[in-house]
């Protein structure tokens, strides 16, 4: 069935991006995975192309349209060259920290913070993660107290996609004790500013090129025009938000998933055993109709999702479902891949290896497999109790 999930201007966009990728990300990716940094000099030639900031005003340097369905594009064709690094790089910045800014920010915030951002020169990062604060985040430790009309920032952060080399930090940190789930602000951290420092810069089992640190800040100064949104209010806007972001990750899933199986698929029908291409072996046939059909039912879903985003009417319970489903699904058909590859699969030279390791991450952030089915579970004792 061809799916009228895209248009023709998606179609036109995605034929720049592939030939972006092409030009741009695959000859240098290996390259990047080896340095553990991804090349700063790509993410202005991403902006120059179009591929940050999307959802930007164009006043401000973006397109200027909110349809996510340009970021699925771009989640695609990463995923099918295999850079997963960059598409998580991406997810952070557009499709977390941007959208703060540009709901909460102020006139003069978006005017300072958004342009070099979409343009590509200045990439953010977001401080949520904790040492002893994961999926809890009203444990956080990290607190800011009034000076004036200042904030003084004490604290420390970990797992900090984009850390090692983003120039703006979305932080997340206790304002009132006393205030219970109202005493929690956000902050953006700059570069320059004194007390912030980064730690080292974290060695991973995957998304080797993605660059991930700990963060430190000790008696930070932030002016009162570095806070995000009302003082007070950080964890309902981080509840607001986190569909968002986990729809992004449910995208960049089955992205992958699908490239995954694609190479694959293709690999059996090249590969020959015992006199004959090993797609034709009834188990081999049976596990591409297994997983085709999988991916078929999970890419309605998520599409789905992602239209409910752009009218924004996608509910945390939804995007849940979606987050936990796509992660996990990914993770079952990258490993069968692999196994079609039989030894090759285990070999780097072989995208699948990769893919292998990337992935194995995706049940974990923007809340655990455990966490996304609690949210679904307790939604359906209130619905049923109701």
């Amino acid at each position: 069935m061809r799916s009228s999930f895209y248009d023709d201007e998606h179609d036109a966009f995605r034929e720049s991006v592939r030939e972006f990728t092409a030009r741009h990300i695959a000859p240098h990716y290996a390259q990047w995975e080896e340095a553990g940094m991804i090349g700063d000099e790509l993410y202005p030639l991403m902006g120059e192309a179009g591929l940050l900031g999307i959802a930007v005003p164009e006043a401000h340097g973006g397109m200027g349209v909110d349809d996510y369905r340009f970021r699925m594009v771009i989640s695609e064709e990463f995923a099918r060259i295999g850079a997963a690094s960059v598409n998580a790089t991406l997810g952070v910045h557009d499709d977390i920290v941007l959208p703060y800014l540009m709901d909460l920010g102020t006139p003069e915030q978006l005017e300072r913070w958004l342009p070099p951002m979409a343009a590509g020169t200045s990439i953010g990062a977001i401080g949520m993660t904790e040492p002893g604060a994961g999926s809890d985040l009203q444990g956080i430790h990290s607190n800011a107290v009034r000076d004036g009309d200042d904030w003084i920032l004490n604290g420390s952060k970990t797992f900090i996609t984009n850390g090692f080399h983003a120039d703006k930090v979305l932080v997340f940190a206790r304002t009132d004790p006393a205030a219970g789930s109202r005493g929690f602000t956000l902050f953006l951290v700059e570069n320059g500013m004194a007390g912030f420092e980064r730690g080292r810069k974290l060695k991973k089992l995957g998304l080797h090129a993605q660059d991930t640190a700990e963060l430190f800040f000790k008696d930070v100064r932030i002016p009162a025009e570095n806070v995000v949104g009302e003082p007070g209010q950080g964890l309902v806007y981080l509840m607001q938000r986190l569909p968002r972001e986990r729809l992004s990750i449910a995208c960049g899933a089955l992205a992958s998933a699908e490239a995954a199986y694609g190479w694959g698929r293709e690999y059996v029908f090249q590969r020959q055993a015992f006199g004959a291409a090993i797609g034709d072996l009834s188990t081999v046939r049976f596990t591409l109709a297994e997983l085709e059909t999988e991916l078929d039912v999970t890419r309605a879903y998520v599409e789905r999702c992602i239209l409910a985003l752009n009218e924004q009417h996608l509910t945390t319970v939804d995007a849940s479902k979606a987050k936990w489903w796509a992660t996990e699904l990914e993770q079952r058909v990258i490993t069968r891949s692999l196994q079609l590859h039989g030894g090759y699969g285990f070999m780097d030279e072989f995208p699948i290896s990769r893919a292998f390791r990337d992935s194995r991450v995706q049940t974990i952030y923007g809340g655990t497999t455990e966490i996304m089915k609690e949210i679904i579970a307790r939604d359906i004792a209130k619905r049923t109790r109701a």
